[in-house]
């Protein structure tokens, strides 16, 4: 599964942090972990009536930003289980995580400008999208980040690596099962900008899905 960028980044990240700091002499670990389709999705909510039409499970693509054929916002969600052959101890102090998205389309096309896309830590427990949890109110982040640089025409058919350290760092202190994050259009202003994130379920995942890349004592 590993994608030799990033693997080779945060080794480099991973030897630079084993010689500082107080680990007791353990070794590091990195582990990669895809996220699960099944309950990645994204939830609109209509521009005119505000009513939200949620779509999740294997949807093969999630979507954040304002889409220009209609003006609805939509925000993505993604799910990474923490648990399992693959996860993070609960014990773990966290080196470094990067979440990893692959971004199939951008509207309008041509981009004017850029898109600032915002990443929230979120806890939507069970892990079945409802309507409040578009909600930064009703469902508040628990830690949050900034892509950067942000979304621009360049960005199209590429992976976007986003340092999401600060957010494992809270999941990891909060003690949650998961890491689910909220992607979303940053900013208080209006403005039409639609990413269009990979979420196959075919046999591309491995290179195109959502990955998350912890290294960790």
């Amino acid at each position: 599964m590993k994608r030799g960028f990033f693997a080779g980044l945060v080794a480099v990240v991973v030897l630079a942090l084993s010689g500082c700091g107080d680990n007791g002499g353990s070794p590091a670990y990195v582990t990669q972990i895809l996220s699960d389709a099944s309950f990645d999705g994204d939830i609109a909510k209509d521009a005119v009536t505000g009513v939200h039409t949620i779509t999740q499970g294997n949807t093969q693509s999630v979507y954040a930003g304002f889409d220009p054929a209609d003006g609805s916002e939509l925000r993505a969600f993604l799910h990474f289980p923490l648990t399992g052959a693959s996860g993070v101890p609960g014990n773990a102090v966290i080196l470094h995580a990067t979440l990893d998205i692959f971004i199939n389309s951008i509207q309008p096309n041509p981009l004017t400008g850029t898109i600032p896309i915002r990443i929230d830590l979120v806890d939507f427990q069970p892990p079945n999208l409802i309507a409040t949890d578009f909600d930064r109110t009703l469902q508040p982040a628990l830690a949050t980040t900034t892509i950067f640089p942000e979304i621009s025409t360049a960005d199209f058919g590429r992976h976007v690596p986003v340092d999401v350290t600060g957010l494992m760092v809270e999941a990891q202190r909060l003690g949650l099962a998961d890491f689910q994050v909220r992607i979303l259009r940053d900013g208080g202003v209006v403005d039409h900008g639609l990413i269009e994130i990979n979420d196959t379920t075919g046999p591309n995942r491995d290179n195109l899905a959502p990955l998350l890349e912890v290294a960790y004592f």
